[in-house]
């Protein structure tokens, strides 16, 4: 660009002076004085003009090769899966739809250089480390990002192996495992689990971080103390450090560095990497400059993997596009909540709490107000404000589900999922005919029936008061014949709005326009020489491991 628009007549810094007029050379044609300020040839035609066109016309034609043949480059870096199983999208009044894209960090190491960053060489298989899920709303003003821990246990679909072509039976396992099948497997795994449409998948594995990070120019982050992770060799002292290349990999790997070193305490450094990431790339105008936009391009291209309606520089630059277009102070970054498997306390499952996020997501509502702050139905910080009563958890809702339908097992089926997701164990059945489903529910019990509306996605204008009530009591209506969760469409009101509040509790929110300090375990979660120690322990205990950054 720089050589294209040099003038050589500048006498600018580098330029060459100005030729006087007298002793230009004369080009063939030229005549001095002529009228209109141009030369002619023989037959009285502007010359000059004529030539300008033809060079302008060059310029033109070269500039779109180079165009054509860089788009060409990085169409040719992309690698395309198809996708299915991960459900779809309803649009808003106004015709738009969501995007919800699952970002997967592959632990796969079927390179060289992936097996030499991650070790483990010969275990096989593929894993998905990072599950996020990336929630872009219809009209563009926000973002949700929700991470998956890895070690969720739940139940898997059946689905169909990318490679072998056979059919995956259902399974109980780990959600992360689904991706030793295809990322389609994975992406049917997440759409289960969540009941959020996932419209698109991004993977990228251990070399492909390492070069988008380079690529980037490296990412500032802090440790609020000295931190050695044994484990994925993280080491750096406590402060703040630009991380790129293999450092920026060792901290998104690092588990066993932060919280409890557990998959959990990973997650919310993920979550921090990421803000400074997008501050990072707003700040530096990476994304306006064509230089350092190249570089980020031809890195990232070549390191992910999506599915085919992402597969062409036109399709992602679209997706960037709406991206951009969220506020950096309307993104949230959480983390699903889940608790301890009550078979292995290794293992979690999806906690109760889970439903409200999840819910709010599947509904397209923000987790933050225009301003960037936490969502109005947070409520007010102020300590003068006066406070709302804490939300009733849902193992203490006890429902009566009322068979309307006339359909036997109905209301014994919805009871008993209720309580699979979390609901009192005293939620019981009865029969009470009714041609449409409602959700009733006397006095003050308003957030319970809106919690039991939101878990089997019956919408808000099914919801009812009635003074005659004892609890909340859904009536299934012959409109709901079979399924567990209301169908879309049925009774044409929208679902019951997710209590945005309850979303963010215990699911580590943070916002992407603030800055934190990655929390150093304080737990003895490595070991140095068969010792176990606390990662500072490990740090002070190693002087002679360099550290990952300065």
């Amino acid at each position: 660009m720089s050589e294209v628009s040099h003038r050589r007549g500048s006498t600018g810094k580098g330029g060459r002076a100005a030729v006087p007029a007298a002793r230009r050379p004369q080009p063939s044609g030229y005549r001095s004085g002529g009228s209109g300020g141009g030369g002619r040839d023989k037959s009285g035609r502007r010359t000059w003009p004529r030539r300008l066109a033809i060079t302008l016309s060059a310029l033109i034609l070269v500039v779109a090769g180079l165009g054509a043949a860089f788009y060409e480059h990085l169409n040719g870096n992309i690698k395309g899966v198809a996708i299915s199983g991960g459900g779809a999208e309803k649009a808003d009044a106004f015709g738009r739809t969501p995007i919800n894209v699952l970002v997967i960090g592959s632990d796969a190491r079927d390179t060289a250089a992936d097996c030499k960053l991650g070790g483990d060489c010969n275990d096989g298989g593929a894993n998905a480390d990072v599950e996020m899920v990336l929630h872009v709303s219809a009209d563009r003003s926000n973002a949700t990002v929700m991470s998956v821990p890895r070690d969720t246990v739940t139940q898997l679909p059946s689905c169909t192996d990318s490679k072998t072509g056979q059919q995956v039976p259902a399974q109980t396992g780990m959600i992360n495992s689904a991706l030793e099948h295809g990322p389609s497997c994975q992406v049917a795994a997440v759409h289960q689990l969540t009941g959020i449409p996932i419209d698109h998948f991004m993977m990228v594995d251990f070399g492909g971080v390492v070069n988008m990070s380079d690529a980037i120019g490296g990412v500032p982050v802090c440790v609020d103390s000295n931190v050695y992770d044994t484990y994925s060799h993280l080491k750096l002292a406590k402060g703040t450090h630009t991380l790129k290349g293999v450092s920026a990999l060792e901290f998104l790997r690092s588990r066993h560095g932060f919280g409890t070193g557990s998959d959990l305490g990973r997650t919310v450094a993920q979550h921090i990497f990421l803000s400074s990431m997008v501050r990072t790339l707003k700040s530096a105008g990476t994304l306006t400059n064509p230089s350092d936009l190249y570089g980020l391009a031809n890195a990232a291209t070549k390191a992910l993997t999506v599915d085919t309606g992402l597969d062409s520089i036109t399709k992602l630059l679209g997706f960037a596009d709406d991206l951009n277009k969220v506020p950096s102070d309307r993104i949230t970054f959480t983390t699903m909540q889940t608790e301890p498997s009550p078979s292995d306390q290794n293992r979690v499952v999806i906690a109760p709490a889970a439903q409200n996020l999840l819910s709010a997501i599947a509904n397209d509502q923000s987790l933050t107000t225009g301003s960037g702050g936490k969502s109005a139905a947070a409520g007010s910080t102020n300590s003068s404000a006066p406070t709302t009563p804490p939300a009733v958890p849902d193992a203490q809702i006890a429902v009566t589900v009322e068979n309307g339908g006339g359909i036997t097992g109905r209301a014994s089926d919805i009871a008993t999922a209720l309580v699979g997701d979390g609901f009192s164990p005293q939620t019981g059945s009865a029969n009470a005919p009714a041609p449409t489903t409602t959700v009733r529910y006397p006095a003050g019990k308003q957030a319970e029936a809106q919690a039991v509306a939101s878990a089997l996605r019956i919408p808000s204008s099914a919801l009812h008061q009635d003074s005659g009530a004892s609890g909340v009591t859904v009536l299934i209506g012959s409109d709901w014949s079979s399924g567990t969760t209301y169908p879309a469409g049925a009774g044409g009101g929208k679902p019951a709005p997710a209590d945005t509040k309850a979303a963010v509790q215990g699911a580590n929110a943070q916002n992407a326009n603030s800055s934190s300090c990655a929390q150093v375990s304080t737990f003895k979660t490595v070991e140095v020489n068969g010792v176990p120690m606390t990662p500072s322990q490990a740090y002070a205990d190693s002087p002679d491991i360099p550290n990952s950054a300065p």
